[in-house]
């Protein structure tokens, strides 16, 4: 018989003598229950005791987390928090340099404990960490455990970042600016810094001022990755804390240093597989970058600024170069203006007589002046050739390049994402942005040629000028799911694609769409589906089985800590529990904690989960809320929280839990995935029927014999 559902039958250790196996009853207070495994041990004064779990994180057991306790959980017997706080809070003032050393040792292990440290820090115990860095007189590994320590208290959020002291913080920025010191404690400093900046606009400016670009390119180029990785978070969170002025003059500094080509090439390509961590900051980086051009490409045109009229004027000056060196006196001014007017509509212009107005709609406004101008300056021959050529093209083939040109920086703005916030947990960056400084007038370069390509090889009309422009655009995004390592392989990807290939493409995409269509193929598919669905459903269960490593996200700091989950190979168990980074794929026996199958109630996605209901509403929680589930278990206050590293494990996850829970899978990769399945499927079974045409109406079936006496005799 199953025990009653507040009945979790534990072990329960102690150093030096035999376990008890004991029945714990979640009704009764937990002092009482501390007071007979006291009485059983014969240990007087049970309210100095308290249990923790022995494996794991090794949490205090409270109240308020009891009900997390499982059947079969291993617990031990300890000293209470409030009896290990006291004792820790007067070792780390001995002035035996071993035993500071052991109580800082602890103490940044046992600070990961929300009770611990609540009682640690209500001791004024922070003050002490506080002293011991201000005072500058401990080193190496005293030093690196007083800051592990300080970095585990202050995650729990008792106390403000902003009461630090200046002289605490100026310490800290010292062992980050100084070279000889122990990487562990400059990555510990780095990471402080890191939490720092975002609480408040005073110590972002207090950090900047402090810790100088040049410092932090420093660290990025340091062969240690985990220290790398440190700088470059630290250099990420004052970007996104900064005012708009204050990143652009930080971002041209950070161009002036070349700090994308290094990243390109001790980053990026470095030998040293890419971390998940390190992935999101360099979208991040990328996505900062560009949304430098969001200004310009939301700005209209103004016809009264002078400087904007001049770089509109040189474009038409660089096109017809020797037809503008005609003395000004030679034509009167309504003739100049003819002529302005006449050029103006070579170049592509629909307004000629007023070119100002075609850059009035933002987006892309500005940004559209700015591509074609860098055009015109940096690939003269190239501008030259495509206005010429145009221009001397019949009116209705010709290729307008300010019409293009606007639509296409337009097209690459929702290609690129500018003007968004950046994603909170996205990690997909294009290398070869991080290869060329001036990216995205480079990338306008190579487009704005192909569409001029492929504008000859549809042998379009002006009629025809969206159809080209989705053609250019299907093009791009085409050659960018590919990845290309640098914008010269982007370019003859690109070409390579031309449109007969995307006519070729989508021809095949046609067929395949109609083929499945005809009514014999569709029942077919409706007889294969519960098979193929059963096989999506084996792939999603093994997924689980296989596990995935999860972070923590916090509402102060992106990501906190690591945690791994996986289901036990017998599809009854989910196994989870904290990992360090660069853990792999930990060992099922290495996961402390367990949800049993049977007691898991529902699954919750998006806004519904707890943990997305704490987190503001703004726009850079998007991206989370698409992301995030729960998992209900035993009574509907239990949840297990995850944020998903990314969709593809969304929707896997999600898919695996509702078949654990007996529910239709209803992410939209099940759909894909068995789409892909029943179209392998269905080709392998029609293959005999290649080239022949399938009627929408099965045969009639002939009418029977009029009598049925018949029969075969062999001679």
């Amino acid at each position: 018989m199953p025990p009653p559902k507040d009945v979790v039958k534990i072990a329960i250790q102690m150093v030096g003598a035999i376990p008890q196996l004991i029945e714990l009853q979640q009704t009764k207070p937990l002092a009482s229950v501390l007071k007979d495994v006291c009485d059983a041990w014969s240990l007087p004064n049970a309210e100095r005791y308290a249990l923790q779990y022995a494996d794991g994180r090794q949490t205090y057991i409270t109240e308020s987390n009891r009900r997390d306790i499982k059947n079969g959980s291993i617990l031990r017997l300890t000293t209470s928090p409030d009896q290990e706080a006291e004792r820790l809070y007067i070792g780390i003032q001995s002035k035996n340099v071993d035993v500071k050393t052991d109580s800082l040792k602890k103490l940044a292990s046992l600070s990961q404990d929300v009770t611990f440290a609540q009682e640690f820090i209500s001791r004024n115990g922070l003050k002490q960490i506080y002293s011991i860095v201000e005072e500058g007189n401990d080193a190496g590994e005293m030093l690196a455990h007083t800051l592990k320590a300080f970095t585990e208290l202050m995650e729990h959020d008792f106390v403000s970042w902003e009461n630090l002291s200046t002289v605490f913080i100026k310490k800290i920025v010292s062992y980050v600016n100084m070279n000889a010191v122990d990487a562990s404690i400059q990555q510990l400093s780095l990471s402080i810094l890191e939490n720092m900046v975002p609480t408040s606009h005073v110590l972002f400016e207090l950090v900047k001022k402090e810790v100088t670009l040049d410092r932090l390119l420093t660290h990025l180029q340091a062969t240690n990755a985990q220290l790398q990785l440190k700088a470059m978070a630290l250099l990420i969170a004052l970007l996104l804390s900064a005012t708009d002025t204050e990143r652009r003059d930080m971002m041209d500094y950070l161009r002036e240093k070349n700090i994308r080509q290094f990243i390109h090439k001790n980053i990026i390509h470095s030998s040293e597989p890419l971390g998940d961590e390190m992935a999101h900051y360099l979208y991040v980086l990328q996505s900062v970058s560009l949304n430098l051009c969001e200004h310009r490409m939301k700005t209209s045109m103004d016809p009264y600024s002078q400087e904007q009229r001049d770089l509109l004027q040189s474009l038409r000056q660089t096109a017809f170069e020797l037809e503008s060196e005609v003395p000004a006196g030679t034509f009167s001014t309504e003739r100049r203006r003819s002529l302005c007017a006449k050029e103006f509509r070579k170049l592509g212009f629909m307004n000629n007589s007023n070119p100002a107005e075609d850059l009035r709609r933002a987006p892309p406004g500005l940004l559209a002046l700015d591509n074609m101008v860098y055009f015109s300056r940096n690939t003269p021959n190239a501008y030259s050739r495509f206005v010429l050529e145009n221009s001397s093209r019949e009116d209705r083939h010709e290729c307008p390049f300010a019409r293009s040109s606007i639509q296409l920086t337009l097209i690459l703005c929702e290609i690129l994402h500018i003007g968004e916030p950046c994603s909170e947990t996205a990690q997909a960056f294009y290398p070869m942005f991080f290869g060329q400084d001036h990216f995205f007038e480079e990338l306008f370069c190579i487009c704005i040629q192909l569409v001029n390509k492929t504008w000859k090889e549809m042998r379009a009309t002006q009629e025809d000028f969206d159809k080209v422009m989705q053609v250019v655009r299907e093009q791009i995004t085409r050659t960018l799911s590919l990845k290309p390592t640098s914008l010269e392989l982007f370019k003859t990807r690109v070409n390579a694609l031309n449109y007969s290939e995307i006519l070729k493409l989508r021809q095949t995409e046609r067929l395949h769409q109609e083929e499945t269509l005809a009514v014999p193929v569709l029942e077919l598919r409706e007889k294969l589906k519960p098979e193929l669905l059963e096989l999506v459903r084996q792939q999603r269960l093994l997924h689980l089985c296989e596990g995935t490593l999860f972070r923590k996200i916090s509402s102060r700091r992106r990501q906190d800590k690591l945690w791994y989950c996986r289901l036990s190979p017998n599809h009854k168990v989910l196994h989870y529990g904290d990992v360090e980074e660069g853990v792999q794929s930990p060992p099922i026996e290495s996961l402390p904690e367990k949800i049993p199958v049977a007691d898991m109630k529902m699954l919750l996605v998006g806004k519904e989960c707890p943990h997305t209901k704490e987190k503001s509403s703004g726009k850079q929680n998007k991206d989370v809320l698409e992301l995030a589930f729960s998992i209900v278990h035993d009574v509907e206050e239990y949840c297990l929280n995850f944020i998903a590293p990314t969709r593809y494990e969304f929707c896997l996850w999600t898919d695996g839990l509702n078949v654990l829970l007996g529910k239709e899978m209803t992410s939209e990769r099940t759909q894909t995935d068995l789409d892909v399945l029943l179209s392998m499927e269905l080709k392998l079974r029609l293959l005999d029927l290649e080239n022949i045409s399938i009627p929408d109406d099965p045969p009639p079936i002939p009418k029977p014999p009029s009598n049925l006496n018949f029969s075969h005799q062999e001679q």
